[in-house]
Formats: C-alpha cells, sequence, structure tokens
C-alpha cells in the first residue's frame, strides 16, 4: 500500500502588517499553552514574553526597521509568525521568536515553522545575510526542524536565574572595585577582550561565531558580543561592560556585561572569564551594579530577579554565579548556519594557508 505523504501547508507566508497586532498577541498567548498544540523556541524567560505582542507596545526604537516579521496565514487567519534581528554592523541574523498552532486542516504546527524558517533563508540569501544564528529548548522539535533547514548544532547554554526575593548585594565603592581591578571596558580593550574569548573558547565555535577585533570596540544597545541565547533582552536594556584586570600580567582575567532592564524583563548578566581566575567578586560586583542602577530610576531592585547564561564549556562560572544565589532553570541550544564557504587557499609564503570567505550562491 502507498503510504500518502502529509499534505503541505496551502497557506501563505507574507510580511506582518500592523492590524494583525490582534491576531499575534492571541498566537503568543496559545504558544504559551502546551495543551492548545503550539509550539515556540522555548526560551525560558520568566515574566512576559520577549514576543511580537509586547514589542508593539513599546517605543517605536524596539523595533528597529532593519528587523524582519513575517505571519503564516490561512482562511483569513494567523497561525505563525517568525520575528528575526539583523545586527547594523554584521550580515549576522538572529530568529528570536518562531510560534506556530495547529488546528487548521493538512496545517501542523511543524510544518508552519518550517515554511516560516525557508522564508527566512530565502530573505536571507537575497539580503547577503552571512550567518543565521537561532536558540532554542531542546523540546517540541524544535532542534530537528533547524538541522532539516541546515544548521549545525554547536554548543549549548544553561540559564541561570536569581528570583526576586533575596536582597542583592550592596553596591560597591569605586575605591573597592578599583582595588580589586575592575573597571569600566573600553574600547582601547577590543584586542585584550578578543584574547579573553580565544582563550575560553573552543576553537570551532570561535570559527562559527566569527567575532573581530572591532567587534569587541562597539559597545552599548547593538552591543552583542559576547553572543548569548538571551542577547534578545539587551534590546530592553541599558547596557554596561566591565573588565577584570590581571594582578601580575598584562591582559584580563575576566569580562562581566551588565544589562538593567527598562520593561518587565528580568535584568542580565554574561560573565566571560579564564577558568584559573576566580569571578566571585566581579559577579558581586555586577550584582551590586544592578542594585544601584535600579534604585537610582526608582525601580524596586530585585522586581524582577536577574537571568544569566552559559555556555556549557564556560565552567565554573556557573559554580560561582550558584554561591551567589542563582539556580539552573533550563538547557537551551545554539544553532547556526552559514551562508559562506570558507576556501583555503595556499599562498607563496612560508606555512601560508589563507583562509577566505566566499558567498555561496542561491
Amino acid at each position: 500500500m502507498t503510504q500518502l505523504r502529509p499534505a503541505r501547508p496551502s497557506g501563505k507566508v507574507r510580511a506582518a502588517r500592523i492590524t494583525d497586532l490582534a491576531a499575534l498577541g492571541e498566537l503568543s498567548e496559545l504558544c504559551e499553552d502546551d495543551a492548545a498544540g503550539g509550539r515556540s523556541l522555548g526560551l525560558p524567560v520568566s515574566g512576559p514574553r520577549i514576543g511580537v505582542f509586547s514589542l508593539f507596545r513599546l517605543p517605536l526604537g524596539a523595533f528597529r526597521p532593519n528587523d524582519l516579521l513575517f505571519v503564516y496565514e490561512e482562511d483569513h487567519r494567523v497561525a505563525g509568525l517568525v520575528r528575526v534581528e539583523r545586527e547594523s554592523h554584521r550580515d549576522d541574523w538572529t530568529i528570536v521568536e518562531l510560534d506556530a498552532i495547529a488546528g487548521l486542516p493538512g496545517a501542523g504546527a511543524g510544518d508552519i515553522r518550517f515554511r516560516l524558517v525557508q522564508q527566512v533563508l530565502r530573505e536571507g540569501q537575497k539580503r547577503g545575510a552571512a550567518r543565521f544564528h537561532v536558540a532554542c529548548a531542546d523540546a517540541g522539535g524544535n532542534v530537528e526542524l533547524f538541522m532539516q533547514a541546515g544548521f549545525a548544532r554547536y554548543g549549548e547554554e544553561r540559564v541561570l536565574h536569581r528570583p526576586a526575593g533575596p536582597a542583592l548585594p550592596d553596591p560597591w565603592s569605586d575605591e573597592r572595585a578599583l582595588a580589586a581591578g575592575i573597571r569600566a571596558a573600553r574600547p582601547v580593550d577590543a584586542v585584550a577582550l578578543m584574547q579573553l574569548y580565544a582563550a575560553v573558547t573552543p576553537a570551532p565555535v570561535q570559527r562559527l561565531e566569527g567575532f573581530r577585533i572591532p567587534d569587541w570596540e562597539r559597545q552599548g544597545s547593538n552591543w552583542r558580543v559576547p553572543r548569548s541565547s538571551l542577547a534578545p533582552l539587551l534590546r530592553f536594556a541599558d547596557i554596561e561592560a566591565y573588565v577584570l584586570e590581571s594582578p601580575d600580567r598584562p591582559q584580563l582575567d575576566g569580562f562581566i556585561q551588565i544589562g538593567v532592564a527598562r520593561e518587565a524583563q528580568p535584568h542580565y548578566l554574561r560573565v566571560l572569564g579564564r577558568p584559573d581566575v576566580d569571578l566571585g567578586q566581579l559577579i558581586d560586583f555586577g550584582l551590586g551594579d544592578i542594585r544601584s542602577r535600579t534604585g537610582r530610576s526608582g525601580d524596586r531592585p530585585d522586581e524582577h530577579g536577574v537571568i544569566a547564561p552559559v555556555r556549557t564549556y564556560e565552567s565554573p562560572i556557573d559554580r560561582r554565579l550558584e554561591a551567589a544565589g542563582f539556580a539552573a532553570v533550563s538547557t537551551v541550544t545554539l544553532l547556526l548556519r552559514e551562508t559562506l564557504v570558507r576556501v583555503a587557499e595556499p599562498v607563496l609564503v612560508p606555512g601560508g594557508v589563507r583562509s577566505l570567505e566566499v558567498t555561496r550562491g542561491s
């Protein structure tokens, strides 16, 4: 007997419109309910989701002109959405939301999401995207979906959360921070930060993420270095970064990125450090900085808690965070698809093999 293949969804993928607001809000709510048959990336963010519905209610600066938002529509009903953030200074695209709800004839949630991902990839080919990034929970067919679309699984992150109840540490004085070797990061630290990143990051991950020294010079709301699964939170945060200087060597031993939430989201910490360095003081400083900055703005310092992603190869940072009151809430998978082909070109220099990046045709 011939086995029939599942019917391909008959709806259409189109750019989202402002008139889709109500439908997108309902879709986001349904995808949070497992009983409704919805599927999402499943990032464990406490409080309101980093969703399209909240984006439309934020100032216009939150949704930037170079971002992309597509929906799947069938029988005049929106049943899926995908949102992509495009970095202004790199040709990197990040899928930060992918939702779909089953229930339409011949259109399962997985089929709808696959069509939305394919739409993003086609747009990326037309607009010269170099890399596509996504982070997702390994559930609901997420990882399988992206691997079928040509993504490579290259890492995992533990997501740790410090709840809102316990009081944050007291802010540090400038004198205490300087005595501990902690100071604000500056653009001139770019080379040292790149060296710190290279010292703690496996070579295959460095190649895939493709950071360069100019990427470490840029600081502010567009700064996604170092990358993490929860970097979209930084769009809704005031960002500061600090470094930990080595007491006996001309190098940096640690780095901390602090994002104080402006919206109903948890605050953000991203810590990077050499394995042989105790980063407990740097983490305590970061939590104290959050307390100081939220106190100045009139918000409760502990209203939303603090969330911190840690790569699995960055241990023992996770243990230092746990000692500061954090607890693991989830593990997410990091995937990437490159549109560049790396070609080794021999050149006439000693030991000369130079790596070139050539754009692959569609």
